[in-house]
């Protein structure tokens, strides 16, 4: 059954969507079967990996929303191994929609149960806020991944989103983990960045993967070309740093068996 890590921080610009296409590639290339869910009404994820949300079968709207078969919204990508549901601009109706409904924080759960089994990861990209399709999200997911950005404001606002993670564990999902955070943008030449990793490492300790991801380049460059950084550019520090990230996260994987 495949384990399934929501990718959130309600602060914007962290690098979450970066991190989703390109973990999910890199997963793909470990021989990992993986499917990348985008819960952001933005749908970055969506057009970074090549797909157009217009043209897709059904998105993460439909399936929510009209209780489309989430098999007909799966879209294979341009990385063998990984499968993607769109995102569209609609689902910013979908948080009026699912607010008039039962149990409306377990829909996105339900849409994801008959996919479990086809995966082995299911990575799930949030939108930047705390609103009911992020706390759907929380709710599907095993786990969550936080990526804090390397500048000073890095650690306002995640005590926020603890204590939400803290409300979901408590009221919907007991055994929701913080597999980790994970420190972006990060540019080993300022003090800063160090401070951060270090003032990290001081409050979460273990929780805190020891990949890195870097400031660079091609990282901003390649979805543009509708591409995760390792077609664009494999040689990169980008595609090598998230290579090493997607290893750490199997191999913690195989040590809590």
């Amino acid at each position: 059954m495949g384990k399934i890590i929501a990718i959130a921080n309600q602060k914007g610009g962290v690098g979450k969507t970066t991190t989703a296409f390109n973990l999910g590639s890199c997963l793909a290339l470990e021989g990992k079967k993986t499917l990348l869910v985008d819960a952001d009404p933005q749908a970055n994820a969506t057009s970074g990996m090549g797909v157009n949300p217009e043209e897709a079968p059904a998105t993460v709207y439909e399936c929510l929303v009209d209780g489309i078969d989430p098999l007909k919204a799966v879209t294979p990508t341009v990385i063998k191994g990984l499968d993607l549901i769109s995102s569209h601009i609609d689902l910013v109706g979908a948080e009026i929609e699912l607010m008039k409904r039962p149990d409306r924080e377990r829909s996105l759960s339900r849409v994801l149960s008959p996919l479990r089994d086809n995966y082995d990861y299911i990575l799930i990209d949030c939108s930047p806020s705390l609103g009911i399709i992020t706390v759907n999200a929380l709710t599907a997911a095993d786990s969550v991944i936080i990526p804090v950005q390397a500048e000073y404001f890095a650690l306002e606002g995640i005590s926020q989103l603890l204590n939400t993670i803290r409300i979901i564990k408590s009221r919907l999902k007991p055994t929701l983990e913080i597999e980790g955070f994970l420190l972006t943008m990060y540019d080993a030449r300022l003090r800063l960045a160090n401070q951060i990793f270090e003032e990290l490492k001081g409050h979460f300790g273990d929780m805190v993967f020891t990949t890195v991801i870097p400031r660079n380049i091609k990282l901003s460059e390649s979805p543009s070309h509708g591409m995760p950084v390792v077609l664009y550019d494999p040689d990169s520090r980008g595609a090598i740093a998230y290579g090493q990230l997607a290893k750490e996260l199997i191999a913690k994987g195989r040590r809590k068996k």
